[in-house]
């Protein structure tokens, strides 16, 4: 139970794998999922590792899968997902895996090629046919004696003038449509005129058979006279990239070459579709299997990968390894490498040996489909330190509390809620779908989130008594409708009438003879003076949460201290900073209970300011005579709890650096004693408890007033410590610096001190997102839905319909999607900052196993 709230104990073992069991043993590793495999060649080149050369196979399998992937997704093909895990082939079924990828791949390519060329051919041929069909138009057009005069004129007005018979040459091809105005264009200014042009679209697309897209394209027929207009219009043709086709000048001639056409391309049709055919066939018969492909060639890359991270001995008969593990799944692991090495059929067993290390290993947490959220949250800060405090399961219960406290409305709770409920019940199906909408995706990992959510906000809108801004009646107002100012009776119809506004008197008993059973009395919904009532109880309530959220997260502080065996940090950190926050904010929230407690209606009005006491106690002010004092001795008491937090500053500033450093010099002049006297002296010397230079005993040293507080030896301890222990910071090339500890000491303190304050009025966010989400709830009723509830003609309930249509949408898309996610961040800020600075620091690097269903989740989840 207790790895629930630290991150699991992890351990470094090595790995003494046989050459012929390597393969398998990492393979099942792999499907087990808990070992991280650490580098062991840092200093040699990917490209001279053992096995490069399977590395490369690998990615050459790969590379033919995707391409093969890419035909079928072209194809629109859907590829068969069965959620089958195939294990790991054996390293010889490498060379079958090969040569059916290599053929699949051949024929694929030699398919494509020999498509391609029958559909370049077959646009040609239809390319073709469209300019036959739309010349003889042109032609059939020209036998008209008015065309004929006119395109005479343009072509040369002298020849026309004397009447002399036209020999003119033509040229017919297709443009894409796009072009032709600047086709034209051109045409006119490099011929000056002396060409005449007939374009005619094309009225169904083409394809194009490199890319496959529909190109839009249009006959065209070049009228000219002379060689020399000839070459010209062919170079602007070459240019813009204008097919020429040749075409007869006898009607009959493009008669008969019509009818060839026409012939062709019903046969190079039928050769297409059994291309086609034949092409759908194989691509079909690669969708059912390639992603078991994918699975295998992926796996085999993986491992191949890994082993290049291992050592290889001087016999090159084992590969030695090492791994970080989780010291619970050693058994697990063990048996991992006795079924690969069973499975390899190898006799020699493979062996697992714990190493002791002064590395700092991976922080490790596990988690499940409804804790995995909440520790997201939790590493998005920063990787826990290994073996401190984990603060997600804390986070489970405070972060949806706190949201909701600024989300507080039962509808929206609801609505939240039952969204919440449709992922989580229909979850399977959904991960099945595997949808690619990134922002669907994160919705529904943090689903358990969302439902925590919801519930909390129907909790705290109960407290609220808010639904959609309006209040529910559930037990009666607690209120008397008895006048302030007429002690006997109830106020007559006609008072009621002529004034708007009246007052209640607070110290007349109503239904009730105390406060209302749950939440906040009903018919503050309708009092004028709403928002000063419930802005004192919001705001006084997010102080109180505020400093008990903070006191939790430095009390959480403790165990890490007692778990890492830091006597300093507790005397000397955890206890200033406890005493410090209480002294000051734990005695404002005393002060916020006392005044609700000691003040009742009758007596309210001579309640005095919280603000302005807590003012006056920090700066020694008590002769306010608007602020009377709220007990008796409360001067003393303040003046007390002051000069307490005051003193804790100089212990965490000073004292703690101060006997930091005297650790440090004793430590220095125990290892110099070591080096200098022989162990017999020394040990004589340590019993007599003879003075260090510095003139600073070990008692003295490792004692405060009686009590341990150092985190060094004590006197028992010292007898048996060691030199490498002693001359720890030396080896570790971290000396002590006292200035560099003194300046860490105070932005620590300094930090810490002021936090406190803005800490604490970070916290009235609370209030504020509470306060911002219930008058947009109100400002929406009263906008949208009292028009439609106003009305009273025959077409009401249509107008209604229509209206409620619009409120439910602003309700989802403003209240609960934009505010919800305004106090999610806001939540998120306060475990952050406020919460998880007083005792997580998150400087720790994430436990990354070699497993394959994260690497295969990584390629197909994409």
């Amino acid at each position: 139970m207790g790895e629930l709230f630290r991150s699991e104990e992890m351990t470094l073992a090595q790995l003494f794998l046989q050459s012929e069991a390597a393969y398998c043993c990492v393979s099942e590793l792999g499907e087990l999922g808990m070992v991280q495999f650490r580098d062991l060649n840092p200093d040699v080149n990917v490209f001279q590792r053992k096995f490069v050369n399977e590395v490369r196979r690998c990615e050459e399998m790969d590379r033919k899968l995707r391409f093969v992937e890419k035909e079928i997704k072209k194809a629109n093909i859907p590829t068969m997902d069965t959620g089958e895990n195939p294990e790991v082939p054996f390293p010889r079924d490498m060379i079958d895996l090969e040569a059916t990828f290599e053929k699949l791949e051949n024929e694929l390519k030699e398919i494509n090629t020999n498509q391609e060329a029958l559909k370049k051919n077959f646009l040609e041929l239809t390319e073709l046919k469209h300019i036959l069909r739309r010349t003889q138009q042109f032609f059939d057009e020209m036998e008209d004696p008015n065309l004929l005069e006119e395109s005479s004129s343009l072509l040369d007005p002298s020849e026309a003038g004397r009447g002399a018979p036209l020999r003119l040459g033509f040229v017919a091809g297709v443009i894409s449509r796009e072009r032709i105005p600047t086709f034209e264009r051109m045409l006119w200014r490099v011929c000056r005129g002396n060409v005449f042009l007939r374009q005619a679209e094309i009225e169904d697309p083409l394809e194009d058979p490199t890319t496959g897209d529909q190109v839009h394209k249009s006959v065209f027929i070049i009228f000219f006279q002379g060689d020399q207009l000839k070459n010209r219009v062919k170079k602007i043709c070459e240019g813009f990239r204008a097919s020429l086709y040749p075409c007869p000048e006898t009607p009959q001639e493009r008669k008969e070459m019509a009818a060839g056409v026409n012939t062709r391309i019903d046969d190079l049709q039928m050769v297409l579709n059994q291309t086609e055919d034949h092409r759908q066939r194989v691509l079909q018969a690669a969708a059912k299997t390639i992603r078991v492909w994918f699975i295998k060639v992926r796996k085999m890359k993986a491992i191949y990968h890994t082993l290049n991270l291992c050592n290889i001995d001087v016999t090159q008969k084992c590969l030695i390894a090492e791994v970080w593990c989780p010291v619970s799944d050693l058994d697990s692991i063990q048996f991992a490498l006795r079924r690969g090495t069973e499975r390899s059929g190898s006799t020699v067993p493979s062996i697992l040996n714990r190493m002791q290390t002064k590395q700092t290993p991976p922080t490790y947490n596990k988690t499940n489909k409804f804790t995995s959220g909440f520790q997201n949250i939790v590493d998005a800060y920063g990787i826990g330190t290994y073996r401190e405090i984990n603060p997600a399961p804390y986070t489970i219960i405070t972060f949806p509390f706190l949201f909701a406290v600024m989300f507080g409305d039962m509808g929206h709770g609801v609505l939240m809620t039952c969204a919440a409920l449709y992922l989580v019940i229909r979850e399977t199906r959904l991960l099945a779908q595997k949808s690619d909408n990134e922002m669907f995706s994160m919705i529904f990992a943090g689903r358990y989130i969302i439902l925590l959510m919801g519930i909390f906000s129907v909790y705290t809108g109960l407290i609220y008594n808010d639904c959609f801004s309006k209040s529910l009646n559930m037990f009666g107002s607690g209120w008397s409708v008895r006048p302030m100012f007429i002690p006997k009776g109830n106020w007559t119809p006609e008072t009621l009438e002529v004034n708007s506004v009246l007052q209640l008197n607070p110290s007349v008993p109503g239904v009730f003879g105390g406060p209302y059973p749950l939440g906040i009395d009903p018919i503050w919904n309708i009092a004028s003076n709403k928002l000063t009532f419930l802005n004192s109880f919001k705001m006084k309530m997010s102080v109180i949460l505020g400093v008990i959220h903070m006191l939790f997260g430095v009390t959480l502080s403790l165990f890490n201290h007692l778990y890492f065996k830091k006597p300093l940090n507790i005397f000397l950190g955890f206890i200033p900073e406890i005493v410090f926050m209480s002294s000051l904010f734990g005695y404002l929230v005393l002060l916020i209970f006392y005044k609700w407690l000691a003040y009742d209606a009758a007596t309210s009005k001579d309640a005095p300011s919280l603000l302005i006491a807590f003012i006056n106690m920090c700066l020694f002010n008590y002769n306010d005579p608007s602020n009377k004092p709220l007990y008796r001795g409360q001067v003393g008491i303040q003046c007390l709890l002051v000069l307490i937090a005051l003193a804790c500053v100089p212990c965490m500033l000073v004292v703690k650096t101060m006997v930091l450093r005297r650790q440090y010099l004793w430590k220095k002049h125990l290892s110099q004693m070591r080096e200098a006297r022989p162990a017999e002296n020394l040990e004589t010397l340590e019993q007599t408890g003879t003075s260090s230079p510095t003139g600073l005993t070990q008692q003295g040293t490792q004692k405060f007033g009686g009590v341990r507080i150092g985190n060094g030896p004590t006197e028992d301890e010292a007898e048996i410590i060691d030199h490498d222990q002693l001359s720890q910071h030396s080896e570790e090339g971290d000396e002590f610096n006292f200035g560099d500890v003194a300046v860490h000491q105070a932005i620590h303190t300094i930090e810490y001190c002021l936090g406190c304050i803005s800490n604490t009025a970070s916290y009235l966010r609370l209030w504020a997102l509470s306060l911002a989400h219930a008058q947009l709830s109100e400002v929406l009723w009263g906008m949208v839905m009292r028009l439609g509830l106003s009305s009273r003609s025959g077409g009401g309930f249509f107008g209604l319909s229509i209206i409620f249509s619009a409120f439910a949408t602003l309700t989802v898309c403003i209240l609960l999607i934009m505010e919800g996610l305004s106090a999610f961040l806001h939540a998120l800020r306060l475990h952050w900052v406020e919460f998880q600075n007083k005792f997580y620091t998150g400087q720790g690097f994430k436990f990354v196993p070699f497993s394959f269903e994260s690497i295969l989740e990584g390629r197909f989840d994409e």
